[in-house]
């Protein structure tokens, strides 16, 4: 075989065929399909074919909720029955903390237009006659929900595909992925080549090996997922709504006349780390009654008929996860051309059909249909493909989808994978270690007597005492914090300063030792990164980003680069420690330490140089993520502790405490500093953002500029982040993310991340407002808002401009 296509898909699981489905639906349908068993086989086969449609975060539930849509209407069109019922759903509380997050999901609901309803435990039994009810604190009600074959509306999408156009091959194993110059070129057969422009990797539990063979990190693994199907109930109704109740782990559905009963257990079993089976199709695997017992246990009090009906089938099934239970979607950094959809966490069924939309858009226009940062395969380190991390830690993910999805919820398997050269003093300090990115950093430091363990609540959790002292030293005193889990970059050459002008929005041809602070945007003028660029010489720039962008921007302005170019490249994170000092003493005691002039005249806001701290030199820039005067400070790693160790000896004198991110996140919404990935992305334009003060407008070219241009001359942005402070310091909730915003009893926007103030002592959050009038300050002054948590709605006070400090005089002083 030597073929051409335009792309090639592989695997022909419910993700490969809705890909081929939806690319031929827009027209591409020079498309080759290939399964190397049988469609289904691997693991679409013996999904429990839930079709739920509230996610964990808006991306996620606009791409369920489309493939909702997507179902009701496949059968009709393709003429393959998918066996698609809309029989709703209902999610049962046992504890008054999970009937919050349940309401807090009801709310978030609304943003999306999806209809939810909050029940009592008789109105339960209602809708699930046999359920016990008698422990419930309530329930939700989701009309909208229901179940499908998952194999029946695989072959539909795979119909609707081939009557286009779209060629599928069963039996047809791609044995490796063509690569030329980092770009994808094609696949290769037993008997064969295809090339192809584009290549899909939707190869379930098969896609981490086949990516890795060509150096592309999709990190995967396979567990173990078990159901039981009983015999048929007599009476048992068939217009059952699925049935949650995470508290006990389980989930129900009828199946015609029988029930199934699933589960997502506390600790699972991670399978196929020695590999995969080449022959391995419709295969199960062994029962562990032993395994499944605990919920059989509490299943039948919950549903006293299970304790007279049979058991028809045991199933034991592999499904595979990722390490923070979200899909892998998207163009892989390390190659162009070659997308991957894999790693759906139980969830592949009911995210297929937007799954597949989304891609194929991503495909037919060179970018994503929307923001997708929550799945996009770039958020992802490549370490994280280690198998023995990935053993462990998806003991604990397949659990999490069903455990509290508490906020500030922490991994408790395969830690301390990266660490700073202060992890172990900080620890001693008293250090509670949170996770990003493989990060060990810390959250917050306990004071004497203190747990550093964190008690979760949707309220004040354990730490907030923790954090409010560390925040109004940071007011009063200095607070050192640990920031080296930032990721850096160099960029050196003769063109170097041409690369970042275009890849920058604002102006980075800047005098050495200045600070620019600027985005990175799309052709669309949307934000992909939020980021300092600090120009070292005069070819080389140091850029910063946050850790989660490592991977992603990295690729971003590697790719920015163009052929031939004299600019490089590199990535200095692991070498270059950061060390921040924070507060209206920082610059004194630094000065103390150096032996340095640090004034305002001769270290300006937003500029940088090196200084020398004990026997190191250290790089220290001007800047602050918390609203106070402050420095961050870059020191090689090998001289790293010995800095550490002089900023400690010195402190006491300047009242040097340490402190956590939840203390930086807190000052940061008090100043109402984005943060990318919630606050800000990449559809939202740096006016949206209110961030449009860095956008260097006189620059005659830059990635994004012409439709900057075209926003600014339609006027004042209808759509708009704000600040939002809730009245009633006592009673008002804390804002977490996805909170409606109301005006006039309708939605007008939603909250995108949260804290509690505490040098402001209230209840903060930002937000996007929407009006079509534009929205302006004496839009805000003069309407009086809500803000919906958990089902019920709180006034809230809403600005364009920060809480704390407004004039920026702390930081300029």
């Amino acid at each position: 075989m030597s073929e051409q296509a335009e792309v090639v898909i592989v695997g022909g699981g419910v993700a490969g065929c809705a890909i081929a489905y939806h690319l031929a639906k827009i027209g591409i349908t020079d498309v080759v399909l290939c399964e190397r068993k049988q469609l289904t086989c691997g693991t679409t086969w013996h999904a429990a074919g839930l079709v739920t449609q509230l996610r964990a975060t808006r991306n996620m539930t606009e791409l369920a909720k489309y493939t909702g849509e997507l179902f009701t209407s496949l059968e009709a069109e393709t003429g393959q029955a998918t066996g698609f019922r809309q029989n709703g759903s209902l999610r049962l509380a046992k504890t008054e903390a999970r009937f919050e997050e349940l309401k807090r999901g009801a709310s978030m609901a609304r943003n999306f237009g999806l209809e939810s309803h909050v029940i009592t435990p008789g109105e339960t039994a209602e809708r699930w006659p046999g359920v016990e009810t008698s422990d419930l604190a309530g329930a939700i009600w989701m009309p909208r929900d229901g179940q499908v074959n998952p194999a029946d509306v695989t072959h539909a999408m795979a119909k609707g595909a081939r009557q286009k156009g779209v060629r599928i091959l069963e039996n047809t194993k791609v044995e490796r992925i063509l690569t030329e110059n980092g770009s994808v070129i094609g696949v290769r057969l037993a008997d064969g080549d295809i090339r192809a422009k584009k290549v899909v990797i939707a190869g379930g539990m098969w896609s981490r090996d086949l990516a890795a063979e060509i150096g592309v990190s999709l990190p995967l693994h396979a567990a173990e997922h078990f159901y039981i199907v009983t015999e048929p109930i007599a009476g048992l109704r068939r217009d059952l709504p699925v049935l949650f109740c995470a508290d006990e782990c389980s989930y129900y559905k009828e199946d015609a006349g029988k029930l199934l009963l699933g589960c997502f257990e506390p600790e699972a079993k991670p399978w196929g780390m020695n590999g995969i089976s080449e022959d391995f199709c419709f295969d199960s695997l062994p029962e562990d009654f032993d395994h499944f017992e605990p919920i059989l246990d509490q299943a039948v009090k919950r549903v006293p008929a299970l304790a007279d009906a049979g058991i028809q089938l045991f199933f034991n099934g592999p499904e595979s996860f990722t390490p923070d239970d979200r899909y892998l979607l998207g163009e892989t950094p390390e190659v162009k051309g070659l997308f991957c959809a894999c790693g759906f966490n139980s969830v592949g069924i009911l995210s297929s059909g937007g799954v597949g939309k989304a891609l194929a858009d991503w495909i037919h226009d060179g970018h994503p249909p929307g923001e997708l940062a929550d799945v996009d395969i770039r958020r992802m380190q490549p370490f994280q493909s280690n198998k023995s991390y990935l053993f462990d830690r998806t003991r604990e993910t397949l659990g999490l989808l069903f455990d509290m999805h508490w906020p500030n919820r922490q991994y408790a398997t395969a830690r301390g994978v990266r660490r700073s050269p202060f992890h172990d003093r900080l620890l001693g300090l008293g250090a509670s270690m949170t996770e990003s990115a493989g990060w060990e950093r810390p959250g917050f430091f306990a004071g004497e007597g203190r747990s550093t363990e964190i008690g979760y609540s949707y309220g004040h959790q354990s730490w907030f005492a923790d954090t409010r002292a560390e925040c109004l030293n940071t007011a009063a005193n200095v607070t050192l914090f640990d920031q080296s889990c930032f990721a850096k970059f160099r960029l050196d050459g003769r063109d170097a300063l041409g690369v970042l002008n275009h890849v920058s929005a604002a102006e980075c041809d800047v005098p050495v030792g200045k600070v620019v602070y600027t985005q990175w945007l799309n052709d669309r003028g949307g934000i992909e990164a939020d980021v300092t660029v600090t120009r070292l010489s005069e070819t080389s720039f140091m850029i910063v980003t946050v850790a989660g962008g490592q991977t992603r921007d990295f690729s971003w302005l590697s790719r920015s680069i163009p052929e031939g170019a004299h600019a490089f490249a590199s990535d200095i994170t692991a070498g270059l420690p950061m060390l921040a000092l924070m507060g209206p003493k920082s610059r004194a005691f630094l000065e103390s330490l150096s032996g340095e002039d640090l004034g305002a005249s001769a270290l300006p806001f937003g500029t940088s140089r090196e200084i020398p701290l004990g026997y190191a030199n250290a790089r220290i820039s001007r800047l602050t993520f918390v609203g106070e005067l402050g420095y961050e400070i870059y020191v090689p790693a090998d001289f790293a502790q010995h800095v550490f160790e002089r900023i400690i000896e010195a402190g006491a004198d300047f009242g040097l405490k340490h402190g956590g991110f939840f203390a930086i996140n807190s000052m940061r919404m008090e100043k109402g500093y984005r943060h990318w990935g919630h606050d800000i992305g990449e559809e939202d334009t740096p006016m949206q953002g209110g961030v449009g003060f860095a956008v260097g407008w006189k620059k005659r070219d830059f990635r994004g500029r012409d439709a900057l241009l075209r926003a600014r001359e339609a006027g004042k942005p209808t759509r708009r982040l704000v600040q939002i402070r809730l009245d009633g310091r006592e009673n008002a909730p804390l804002l977490y993310h996805e909170e409606p915003i109301i005006l006039d009893g309708q939605s007008v926007g939603q909250v995108t991340s949260g804290a509690y103030g505490h040098r402001v002592d209230a209840s903060l959050g930002l937000g996007y407002v929407s009006c079509p009038d534009g929205v302006s300050a004496e839009f805000l002054a003069s309407n009086d808002f809500e803000v919906e948590v958990a089902c019920a709605r709180y006034p809230a006070h809403l600005q364009l401009g920060p809480f704390y400090d407004p004039g920026n005089e702390r930081i300029k002083s």
